[in-house]
């Protein structure tokens, strides 16, 4: 069994009175980095690489591990999800934080 992981931005969120009072740059908006819809294949091969201006640092250190645990096969929500192949998860970006679907995804070699 071969294992991959599907990232989805499912949303790109904006908490402009955080910004307005915390940030240097009140008017920086929503994430510019990511879309909503937006998809990204991860498998062992790449996994290594998707820091390579493919996606956001701050973003991976908040999903690398479940993703990593998923490409071994292994659940990564399993008894909190209703597909323990699924998780939601966000970055931390507190004024702009983005959500992300990860969904490992099964495959017969």
């Amino acid at each position: 069994m071969q294992h991959k992981v599907k990232i989805t931005v499912l949303r790109r969120e904006l908490f402009k009175d955080l910004q307005e009072t915390y940030l240097a740059n009140p008017q920086s908006g929503k994430c510019p980095f990511f879309e909503e819809g937006q998809e990204f294949m991860v498998t062992r091969e790449n996994y290594n690489r998707m820091l390579e201006g493919r996606f956001c640092a701050e973003a991976w250190d908040c999903v690398s591990r479940y993703i990593y645990a998923a490409l071994q096969g292994g659940s990564i929500m399993e008894g909190w999800t209703a597909d323990e192949k699924v998780m939601i998860a966000c970055c931390n970006d507190g004024t702009r934080p983005v959500i992300f679907k990860l969904e490992r995804i099964d495959e017969e070699v």
